[in-house]
């Protein structure tokens, strides 16, 4: 069998959600499934890391995806091509677009619908773009995989999509997981906060992540003359705006807030291991790896009690109101002077890390291709 995959955004070391989604899920599909061959689809040069067999034929065709124009080019025109020409069986798309006019199985994967909820937070040629499309390739395809219960139960109601189309195949955690030394955390500390503790926030600097909120209960947290926490900011001002640049240069402790930028895998986590917490309160969120990640170094995290975030992070997690700046606030203090209910969460934290694993989600989704294959068999 031939299955084609879109893995544009395989990109280098710059992976987001659905970058990590897709390698760790076909990685592992390809290794177990040596008697098919995968035509991986990328619109640049891809790196060697990415090609993960010998049954893998990677594809390049352009032009580059930045916006929506070079979206539909890439999905309707050079799409449709390169699966006629390669005899594809089969297309696996792990992000909310593939090719309409391309005639053959295909699986995606819808990992959230934020873009429908709060469509302001887009620019407005991508608001576009997701109002035209978003429902007719979710519609389009001969089966749905999505991240979470919350996510399927939100696709249903809003597309109309019957629920028996739609398959639920979590986000995986980290393989392996890490405890770091008190040694290693001063040293961890010493390099991003001076040697002081802090708690550390990764994502998107995103209105929907609520990074104002964020920064207000930081703000609000330290007037408790707590004057040597800080708060570690991980992620591209890729979303950045005013109300955010505003809220931080009106903060009295603005010089408590580091942004560290985008970092590489290895070093995220000593970040995240080196802190006193996860500061994790976004207004949506289709999964939260960041939950997962956290628990894989053995800190605590402080999720919102929103959407698909206590589905993942259960009794792990200390959760609150995102809408609350008293309530995120207080849970940092609780975080910041209760060593007990830390090793409390934990310990039930590395309990819930067991239950996401990134072999169970690459079978899951490996039963989905089956599915689909075993459908068009009757068919035909």
């Amino acid at each position: 069998m031939r299955i084609a995959v879109n893995t544009r955004l395989l990109i280098g070391n710059r992976l987001d959600g659905i970058g990590i989604f897709t390698r760790e899920t076909m990685r592992r599909i390809v290794r177990d499934h040596p008697e098919h061959q995968f035509l991986f689809l990328f619109d640049r040069p891809p790196s060697s890391d990415y090609i993960f067999g010998e049954n893998v034929e990677p594809i390049v065709c352009g032009p580059v995806v930045r916006e929506p124009i070079t979206a539909l080019i890439w999905q309707e025109l050079q799409l449709p091509r390169i699966l006629r020409r390669e005899k594809a069986n089969l297309l696996f798309s792990p992000e909310p677009m593939h090719s309409l006019r391309a005639k053959l199985p295909k699986v995606e994967v819808v990992h959230d619908l934020n873009y429908e909820h709060e469509p302001e937070y887009l620019p407005p040629i991508w608001r576009a773009y997701y109002n035209i499309f978003s429902k007719r390739y979710a519609r389009d395809v001969s089966r749905l995989v999505t991240v979470s219960d919350y996510s399927k139960k939100d696709i249903v109601n809003l597309y109309q999509i019957p629920e028996e189309k739609i398959d639920v195949v979590y986000n995986g955690a980290p393989d392996i997981e890490l405890s770091f030394s008190s040694k290693e955390v001063e040293a961890i500390r010493r390099k991003y906060t001076a040697g002081n503790p802090y708690f550390y926030f990764v994502g998107t600097l995103h209105q929907r992540k609520n990074i104002v909120g964020m920064l207000r209960a930081f703000d609000q947290f330290k007037k408790n003359d707590r004057k040597n926490v800080q708060l570690v900011i991980v992620g591209r001002k890729k979303w950045w705006n005013r109300e955010m640049e505003s809220t931080w240069r009106e903060m009295k402790n603005q010089e408590s807030v580091v942004f560290a930028g985008r970092l590489e895998d290895d070093e995220l986590k000593r970040v995240a291991g080196g802190s006193i917490g996860l500061l994790y309160v976004p207004f949506f969120e289709g999964f939260g790896i960041p939950i997962l990640e956290a628990f894989s170094v053995h800190v605590p995290v402080i999720a919102a009690n929103v959407t698909s975030m206590p589905e993942v992070a259960g009794e792990g997690g200390l959760l609150v109101d995102p809408h609350s700046v008293e309530e995120i606030s207080e849970a940092m203090t609780q975080l910041a002077t209760d060593p007990k209910l830390r090793e409390q969460l934990i310990e039930k934290g590395k309990s819930r890390r067991k239950l996401f694993t990134w072999e169970r989600t690459a079978s899951l989704l490996w039963q989905s291709f089956e599915q689909v294959l075993r459908e068009v068999k009757k068919i035909d």
